[in-house]
Order: C-alpha cells, then sequence, then structure tokens
C-alpha cells in the first residue's frame, strides 16, 4: 500500500470582469504638475496687468509707425503749401480729409510730422539708454566688485555729476558740441548713467560675498569672467526696469533740448520742435501743438508704466501673490 501524498491546494482567484476594480486596487500615483519656471510666473503677472498690456500696445502702435513711416504717412512731413497753411483737422470745420490733423503755419501735414517724429523720440530714447546702461553698469560692476579705491574714486565721480543738474549740463555739452541727432544721444547717455551705476554697485556689493563668487576665486577664475558670468546675469533685471524708465526721461529730455533749439536740427521731424513752432498759434491754431504734445504724452506715459510693471514683475513677491 503506497504512502499518501500531499496535495496542493492553491487556490487561485477567479479572473475579474471588473476593470474598475484592478484599476481601484493598484496603487494610484498622482500626475506630476506641469513645470511652470520664473519666465513663466513673470509673464503671467505681466499680462494680469491690463495697464502694463495697454501700454505696451501702445509701445508697439509707436514703434510700427517708426519703422515704416515712409508707408504710413500720407505726405512727406516736409513739403509746404503756403495755399494750405494752418487748416484745422479733418472733424473742424474748413478741415479736409486730406489732413486728418491739419496743417501747420507752412502749410506741412501734421498727421505726417508726427508720424515721422516718432523715429526721433524713439531712437534717441533707446540710443541714450543703451549708452548709459552700458557705461552705468561697467561702472557699477567695477566699483562693487573690487570696492576700496576704486570704489571712493568711482562713486565720486557720480557725486561730481550729480551735483549739476542734467538738463543743464546737457544743454551746456549740446551748447559746446553743437546740434545734432548722434550728439543729442551721446550728451543724453554720458548724462545718465550715474543710476545704473549706483543700482548694480549695490546689487554687486551683496552678491560677492556669497558662496559661489568665493568658490569661483578659489579655483583660480579671473576677476574680469566672475564680473561677465557671474554677476552680470544676476543685475540684469533691475538694469531692465531702469533702462525702461530712463527712455522716457530720454525722450522728453531730447524734446526740451529740441523746443530751445539746441538739439536735433530744424530740417529733421521732431515733436519738442513742432511744439516750439506751435506756441505762438495757441490761441488760433490750437492743433499745432496739441498733437505733438499729446504723443510726447502718450509715449512717456506708456514707457513709465511698462517700467513700472516690469519693476512689479521683477519682484518674485509680486507674481507670487
Amino acid at each position: 500500500m503506497s504512502p499518501l501524498r500531499p496535495v496542493n491546494r492553491t487556490l487561485v482567484a477567479p479572473p475579474s470582469d471588473d476593470p474598475e476594480g484592478s484599476a481601484a486596487a493598484a496603487p494610484s500615483t498622482p500626475a506630476a504638475p506641469p513645470a511652470r519656471g520664473p519666465g513663466a510666473a513673470a509673464l503671467r503677472a505681466l499680462l494680469r496687468n491690463r495697464l502694463a498690456v495697454i501700454a505696451l500696445a501702445v509701445l508697439a502702435v509707436m514703434l510700427i509707425a517708426a519703422v515704416f513711416a515712409p508707408l504710413i504717412a500720407p505726405h512727406d512731413p516736409n513739403t509746404q503749401n503756403l495755399l494750405l497753411r494752418l487748416r484745422p483737422p479733418a472733424w473742424q470745420h474748413g478741415g479736409s480729409g486730406a489732413h486728418l490733423l491739419g496743417t501747420d503755419q507752412l502749410g506741412r501735414d501734421m498727421l505726417s510730422r508726427v508720424i515721422y517724429g516718432t523715429r526721433v523720440s524713439l531712437l534717441v530714447g533707446a540710443g541714450a539708454a543703451l549708452l548709459a546702461g552700458v557705461i552705468g553698469t561697467a561702472v557699477g560692476l567695477a566699483s562693487g566688485y573690487f570696492g576700496g579705491w576704486t570704489d571712493r574714486v568711482l562713486m565720486r565721480l557720480a557725486d561730481v555729476q550729480l551735483a549739476f543738474p542734467a538738463i543743464l549740463l546737457a544743454l551746456a555739452i549740446v551748447g559746446f558740441l553743437g546740434s545734432g541727432l548722434w550728439y543729442v544721444i551721446l550728451v543724453l547717455g554720458f548724462t545718465g548713467w550715474v543710476s545704473y551705476a549706483r543700482v548694480v554697485r549695490s546689487e554687486v556689493m551683496s552678491l560677492r560675498s556669497r558662496d559661489f563668487i568665493t568658490e569661483a576665486r578659489a579655483i583660480g577664475v579671473t576677476d574680469g569672467t566672475i564680473m561677465r558670468r557671474h554677476l552680470l546675469p544676476n543685475v540684469l533685471a533691475p538694469l531692465a526696469t531702469i533702462g525702461t524708465l530712463h527712455i522716457a526721461a530720454a525722450i522728453v529730455a531730447e524734446a526740451s533740448l529740441s523746443y530751445l533749439g539746441l538739439g536735433v536740427p530744424k530740417e529733421t521731424v521732431t515733436w519738442g520742435s513742432m511744439l516750439s513752432d506751435g506756441q505762438l498759434y495757441l490761441g488760433t491754431s490750437w492743433w499745432l501743438a496739441v498733437f505733438p504734445g499729446a504723443a510726447l504724452m502718450i509715449t512717456s506715459l506708456a514707457v513709465n508704466i511698462t517700467g513700472d510693471a516690469l519693476r512689479d514683475v521683477a519682484d518674485p513677491k509680486a507674481y507670487r501673490r
């Protein structure tokens, strides 16, 4: 009689027909949220600011008008026609649809002159801000990084320049060098670098004692490389804000110089020279001064609003609310 062998009674669960049950039994892992970098957060914060969006739209229109002025302007801005002098805007009695904003004292089309004036204003504003930014950034990096006598000499130089009002210093330099578009850009650039230098200096002084700067020095990285690759990228955000605000200041300064006859030559259309020509006709032909003045005000206001929005976006607390 053979011995009894144990029987392996392994119970196997029947396959389930309920897919939901098997899915419920499996451990669920939550989906990872999409990665959102600081650039996307800053862009969302900028788009939430409706006033900044409107300002950017206005600046876009101004830029298009400046670039494509020969295609957009209905007339040559310097063509004179004394038979059409001091014509009012098209919506007033005596106006014409051929000259929507009227004509000036020499019969030149006001709309065309306002459009062409945009080119000079934006060129001077951007050029002066760029030149001042380059000079101020270099001075601020050297002053904040090296410190010592370098810092003292450069900051005393900045104090000396701040002792003179910027517009008076610009008037003196332009009066000495002469009028001209590039002279105006150079003057406004050389008289506006101090604000850049002071901001960059303060930022660099707070960064130079950080660990990544100390480690870069320890491994033999040169001072120029440290300033260019490690310090400069960390000061770009405040530089963008200051540069935007300086564009508006340079536009107004150029208009002031042109108004006084010391800016761009008369044959070049500028808003400042149009204001200077129109001041004698304010009582009879208001449009000669109102339209270039409105263009100057709107452009400066749009640039300032954009600068304020960039300053808020540069602060991380502004878009983490």
